[in-house]
């Protein structure tokens, strides 16, 4: 089911403009590379802070929360459909978070807004399973998504995944490990571990509710 437009969204997202990245979308010509505009990330946030990044923030809630904890680290919130985030957008403003950013972007467009080994920490929380097989490719653990990130994070930094689908999570596993990434740290029932510091966010709290275990694990560029 496809989420109904918020009412006077366009406004409300220009009025959230200090916190919202976004790209008016170019034509790709056919056998050209699309250009790169990659963005100043000591003018954006005005410091030379870690940049951490989530891909697919949803509603913000887990950004929000980590960047209110962490002042010393930058946050970039990944989000393609504003439609969804326009609401963290607002919060962030209101609670006047100087460390946080939103960029509405597809994940695939990463390279040419991102700069090269810049990123420090990705964070992936639920990411959709895409579970029919000939979806994989959109899956954000897909080898072609961490061919992009790779490119974009320093070495030794990492992916944090967490996911309720065990299916996504083997298939994330595979994929990691085939890109070359170390992976540790991994929980197979997260609330039921000694983990410290994780961040519960309401859709998390859902899932854990009815009983499902949370998977968690750590990937880590050589």
């Amino acid at each position: 089911m496809r989420m109904r437009r918020k009412k006077n969204l366009d406004t409300r997202i220009e009025n959230c403009n200090d916190y919202i990245i976004e790209f008016e979308e170019e034509k790709i010509e056919y056998g050209k590379e699309p250009k790169k505009h990659l963005l100043d990330l000591e003018e954006l946030f005005e410091n030379k802070n870690p940049l951490h990044m989530e891909i697919g923030c949803g509603k913000g809630q887990f950004t929000m929360e980590i960047a209110k904890r962490n002042p010393e680290v930058n946050y970039i919130a990944v989000e393609i459909n504003k439609n969804v985030v326009v609401q963290a957008c607002e919060k962030a403003k209101r609670e006047g978070l100087k460390n946080l950013k939103f960029l509405i972007l597809g994940a695939e467009k990463l390279g040419l807004y991102i700069p090269e080994n810049s990123v420090e920490r990705i964070y992936l929380n639920f990411s959709c399973p895409f579970p029919k097989k000939r979806y994989a490719k959109h899956r954000l653990t897909h080898e072609n998504f961490l061919e992009i990130y790779k490119k974009l994070m320093i070495n030794g930094a990492s992916i944090h995944q967490k996911t309720d689908n065990m299916h996504f999570f083997e298939f994330s596993i595979g994929e990691f490990s085939k890109a070359g990434f170390v992976i540790s740290n991994v929980s197979l029932d997260l609330h039921n571990s000694d983990f410290e510091g994780n961040i519960i966010t309401e859709y998390e709290k859902r899932f854990s509710d009815l009983g499902q275990p949370i998977y968690r694990l750590e990937a880590t560029k050589k």
